[in-house]
């Protein structure tokens, strides 16, 4: 019955926490900041909410259960080859990206000088039109582990369409 769905739609969320010593990658584009993000990968919170919900629309699992944390050949990967995966997963279920969503949480850096150029990484890194890409950043007005400056959450959704 899912098969004959037209639209399929999923919800990814990822948190890291600031680390020294790390660059920050936000959307697959190092951001100018004293700290990065503590992770397996290059811990880019923003390709792997994006990622979750390209899996998640399809009921393919989750980045986790394709790129585990306990692999090696994962380890300080450009969390690209994890999105790039998921949409070869999504294509191959014949589904295309309608669109995406997502927003990221912190207090700092700021990124509206750096949105235009994330939306461009992405939309490089899927082959969609930046046009169907969303990216917003917003703090927590200093409430919780991001208010705290303790780390960056992201969350995204997606709509994919089936291929006609």
């Amino acid at each position: 019955m899912a098969e004959s769905l037209n639209y399929r739609s999923g919800i990814g969320y990822d948190v890291h926490a600031f680390a020294q010593d790390r660059k920050l990658i936000l959307g697959g584009i190092e951001i100018p900041f004293e700290k990065g993000l503590a992770g397996h990968s290059d811990s880019d919170v923003l390709l792997h909410a994006i990622t979750d919900a390209l899996l998640g629309s399809l009921a393919l699992g989750d980045i986790g259960q394709h790129f585990p944390d306990t692999d090696e050949k994962y380890k300080n990967s450009d969390s690209s080859i994890f999105l790039i995966k998921a949409m070869e997963l999504v294509r191959n279920s014949g589904y295309e990206i309608s669109n995406i969503d997502a927003t990221i949480s912190l207090e700092k850096p700021k990124l509206t000088s750096f949105i235009p150029k994330i939306r461009a990484q992405i939309s490089e890194i899927l082959k969609i039109d930046s046009n169907q890409i969303s990216v917003k950043a917003t703090t927590t007005e200093k409430l919780g582990f991001v208010g705290r400056e303790e780390g960056i959450a992201a969350i995204a959704i997606v709509l994919v369409a089936k291929v006609k």
